[in-house]
């Protein structure tokens, strides 16, 4: 089941990703993230509300949900951010390692990791420094920011998703998977799309309309699916989920004709690389 949570994320994240990537370069990547987050509300909080209150809704779990909902939206809102202007077969890769972050932090809360996984988590790093070695055309000039930029944005991305992934693990063991996807829709409405619509920069267009839908939709489906696996080992299925970068990065190549340098094409190999055999090592 571990296994199998972690690919049905892998797959949703993936469509979600590249679908933001051409959102973002419309519209921007703060109203990609208010529509996604609208999306998904309207998904998670009927379903929410059929579940009912749980049981083991407490102050701890409520934390761990907390903590969820800000990272999510964080990981969501760098990403896009990222996406702008760089190519998914470099933005993807990076925030992959998400899965590394949440492994690492399961383990410093008691789950076992051998020594060979604590070397290819090396290696995944050698991996992230050489993709952002050789920095990428900007792919809108007018959009203004550095290209430089985005491998940082990538990685704090990816720190934020990690926290998110882990405490989502956390507040499923224990409450019911609506309750556990909630909050970053909740917290993302709140924050993010009531203010944006409050100041009409929560436009749409219609070429956009489908992909931030979308988005939306695999956001919700891919922590859906992480949350059931991670019940089983939250390690295996955050690194497994996490290759949702290898399907991304070859759409990218074929959907939008997206070129690497050599440097940053070894990077993201041995990422992906990396993170396959740190699954293979955790299962």
């Amino acid at each position: 089941m571990a296994i199998l949570g972690g690919l049905g994320a892998a797959a949703a994240w993936a469509v979600t990703i590249l679908c933001a990537a051409r959102a973002t370069r419309i519209i921007g990547s703060a109203p990609v993230l208010g529509w996604v987050m609208l999306t998904g509300f309207c998904i998670v909080v009927p379903w929410g509300l059929l579940e009912g209150i749980p049981d083991g809704l407490d102050a701890d779990s409520a934390t761990w949900l907390l903590i969820a909902g800000a990272g999510n939206i964080l990981g969501l809102l760098l990403t896009y951010s990222a996406l702008r202007t760089g190519n998914v077969g470099i933005v993807a890769p990076i925030v992959s390692t998400e899965g590394a972050v949440a492994a690492i932090l399961a383990v410093l809360a008691g789950e076992q990791l051998g020594a060979g996984s604590a070397v290819i988590l090396a290696v995944i790093a050698v991996g992230i420094a050489l993709a952002a070695t050789t920095a990428e055309a900007p792919v809108e000039a007018s959009v203004g920011r550095h290209p430089a930029a985005v491998p940082v944005l990538a990685l704090l991305a990816a720190c934020s998703f990690g926290v998110s992934i882990y405490a989502t693990a956390r507040a499923s063991a224990e409450l019911p998977i609506a309750w556990a996807v909630a909050p970053p829709r909740i917290l993302g409405v709140l924050f993010i799309a009531l203010p944006l619509a409050a100041t009409a920069r929560l436009h749409i267009t219609r070429a956009a309309l489908p992909l931030v839908v979308v988005s939306g939709i695999g956001e919700v489906v891919g922590f859906a699916f992480f949350a059931v696996g991670s019940r089983h080992n939250i390690a295996v299925a955050a690194v497994l989920s996490s290759q949702f970068a290898a399907v991304a990065a070859v759409a990218a190549y074929f959907l939008f004709r997206e070129r690497l340098s050599r440097i940053q094409l070894v990077g993201v190999v041995t990422i992906v690389a990396g993170v396959a055999i740190l699954t293979a090592l955790q299962a």
